[in-house]
This record gives structure tokens, sequence and C-alpha cells, in this order.
């Protein structure tokens, strides 16, 4: 097999030897590493085949003069705006194929940092000191494989030589794994679903698979909407099925499934065909009810399980987010549809259920009709969101928009 050339980036004033070690393992394994620095402190300890100036070149920086105001936090700033720019620069140019790096707190922001400015499915190793918590700001929306580093960053003893040759083995295995072309060329739809829409999603997803088209589906946990935003982003996408937007839901109450303040905006800068519905804004996340903040008390709760509780959103929670949804779908470029299922929006906000609320509901779609401009076309279905009737007027009118 032809050597793989394998990133191996840190801050080689504090973790030189560590990724030495790094470095030398990759070249037993036959590949071929590539030393960047990206510390910001003392001089590296070992030679770097890419200094830490280069580096910051890429985003104009002189981290010589930065360097002298003795500012750590805002080298580490600066450093990491930087990183991704010069790795992504190297990928795109073909010059690495995979990247590795080991970090403790700056370490990790670093080095996972400039893991995100690479494309989903290019091979990514971060041995990391924060790895067994809240990874989430470190991954974002990207596949970086995080790995505990057990102990330390901090010198070279059995269980750090351990985790590192372990961390190699899945590096070097990752750019020696073969990618087979896909024989599947059909055009890429990314759809939103939820386990209270999941019915909707499947069924429209067939219809959008037998007019020609691949649907990737995207769990709306947080997560799942970022991801599929950045590919939105990236060009990968043909169309949108929005069915299920109620990570705004999380965004505006503060649940533990918020996709930020960006979602639902990656469709319209990419000038994609869409669909959009108010699928699942009767409702925000928490963790256990125990998790609930004391504010919320008194409400209308749901125990999903007893990890999930679910928190039922009042009329005037709805009619914001019903002005965020059409305020949001003003923005799009492409021809967009928002459909509305009048008779619930998801499995338990129907009649006669847990989180039925006719005002919410109400509440809900009078401020997307009054908020949405009338360029753009609204389509009411007198039926619930998981009604045949329902998935099926969302891929009839994506296929619809697709024809442009």
């Amino acid at each position: 097999m032809k050597a793989k050339t394998i990133a191996v980036l840190g801050t080689l004033d504090s973790k030189g030897e560590e990724h030495a070690f790094i470095a030398e393992l990759i070249r037993q394994k036959g590949h071929l590493p590539l030393l960047i620095d990206v510390g910001t402190g003392a001089d590296p300890t070992i030679t770097p085949d890419v200094t830490r100036d280069q580096v910051a070149a890429a985003d104009g920086l002189d981290l010589q003069a930065l360097m002298a105001r003795k500012d750590r936090g805002e080298c580490v700033v600066a450093m990491s705006k930087a990183a991704p720019k010069f790795v992504s620069a190297l990928a795109a140019e073909g010059e690495i194929d995979g990247i590795i790096s080991l970090g403790g707190g700056g370490g990790t922001a670093l080095g996972s940092g400039a893991m995100r400015g690479l494309p989903v499915g290019f091979p990514k190793v971060m041995v990391s000191t924060l790895a067994s918590g809240n990874t989430a700001h470190y991954v974002g929306s990207t596949d970086i494989t995080m790995i505990p580093s057990i102990v330390d960053v901090a010198g070279l003893n059995r269980i750090s030589k351990t985790i590192f040759t372990r961390a190699v083995g899945a590096i070097c295995g990752m750019v020696e794994a073969e990618i087979v072309p896909s024989s599947d060329e059909r055009p890429l739809i990314a759809a939103s679903m939820f386990g209270n829409t999941t019915e909707c999603v499947d069924a429209a997803r067939k219809i959008l698979e037998d007019a020609g088209y691949e649907v990737l589906v995207f769990h709306a946990t947080g997560t799942g909407g970022k991801t599929m935003e950045r590919l939105i982003e990236d060009g990968l996408i043909t169309g949108v099925l929005d069915i299920t937007t109620t990570e705004w839901a999380d965004e505006l109450v503060g649940g533990t499934l918020s996709a930020g303040p960006t979602r639902l905006e990656a469709t319209g800068k990419a000038g994609v065909p869409a669909i959009v519905t108010p699928g699942c804004l009767d409702m925000a996340n928490f963790g256990g009810r125990e998790t609930v903040p004391e504010k919320y008390e008194g409400r209308n709760f749901y125990i999903h399980n007893p990890q999930v509780t679910l928190m039922r959103t009042t009329p005037e929670e709805c009619a914001e987010l019903g002005k965020i949804l059409a305020e949001k779908v003003n923005a799009y470029t492409a021809p967009v549809t928002v459909l509305l299922p009048t008779k619930a929006v998801s499995i338990i906000s129907a009649e006669g259920q847990s989180f039925y609320d006719a005002e919410a509901d109400e509440a809900l779609f009078s401020a997307i009709k009054e908020n949405l401009s009338d360029s753009i076309k609204l389509i009411e279905v007198d039926a619930e969101i998981n009604d045949t009737a329902f998935s099926t007027a969302c891929a009839e009118a994506l296929l619809e928009n697709l024809k442009g």
C-alpha cells in the first residue's frame, strides 16, 4: 500500500516529546508524519515540519507580534482560527490523508478546532484529557474520533505509551481503509426526524426514493440538526425535507437539544429547494425530571424515559417559534413550501394525547401565517403530522420544488 501522509498537529513547545513519539510510531507503520506546530509559548522542543508562523500566516497573522503581548488566551484563540484554514488547505490539495493530535485543555481546543475544518469522512483522531466529558463543543458537527488519554498528556509512561500506540493504530487503520466509490449516484435529500415524526419521514422518504433520490435522515437532537446544516453548507445536498424543526423549541427555552440560533439558515444560504414544517415544536427536551429548571415547575411534562423529560411549549412560546420559523424561511432563495399539519405537530399533541393544546397550536400556526412572506407557498393539511396525507403532501411539495 502506498504510504499515507498523516498530520501530527500539536503544541510542540509543551507536548513535543509526546507528538514525536506519535510521529515515530507512524513511521514504523510505513506512513509519513507531518509535524505541525501550533504552540504559542516557548520554542518547540522538537523540530517541526511546519512552523507555527506558517500556520498563523494562513489567517494573515503576525504570530511573533501577537506572542510579544504575552496573552496566552489571545494567542490560542488566534491560532485556533488559523489552524483550520491551514489544515483544510493541505487536505484540499491532497497533501495529507489524516490527522492526529494530543492535548489537554488548550491542545484539545486547537487540535479539534483544526479537525472541524476538515470534511466528513476525513480521518481524524484526538487524544484528549477531556474526552470522557461533554465533547459536543469539540466534535461539533463533524466525525472526530476522541480517545481519552487516561493520564495527562505530560511525558511518556507505560499508560500514555499504550494509549498513544492504540491511537496511532486507529489513525493508520483509517487512512489505510479504502473507500469504495458508491455506485449510487442519486442526488441527496436531507431529512430531519424525531421519534414523534418517524412515520411521516419514513413515508415521505419512500416517495422520494421511488422518484430517484437518496434520503439522508438526521435525528433532530441538536447535533443532528447541526450536522445536517453542515452538509447543506458543504454543497452535498440537493433538497431538504425539514419536517422536524423541534430544535428551535430547545433553543428558545434552554432545552438540551438545541442546534443553535443558526438552525434553518443553511438551506437559504445554499439556495437548496426545501419544504419546512413545524414538526415537534410542541416540545422542548430536558434530562431526567429532576434536571428541569425550577422556573418551569407547574408546566405540562411528559416523561419520555428516565433520562428524557419533554415539556409542552406554551401559546406564547409557540407564537415566538412560529415567528422565528417564518423569518428564517423568508430568507430562502430557492423554491420552498411551508406545510402545516393542523391536527397535530407530533404524536403526543394530537387530540386526547398528553400535549394536546389547541390554543398553543393555533398560536403557532397563526404566527407562521402572519410572518411568512406572501411569496412563499403555504399549505395547510387537515391531518396529524404522521398521517399519510401529510407525509405525501410533504414529499410531493418537495418534488415540485426540485423541478425549479
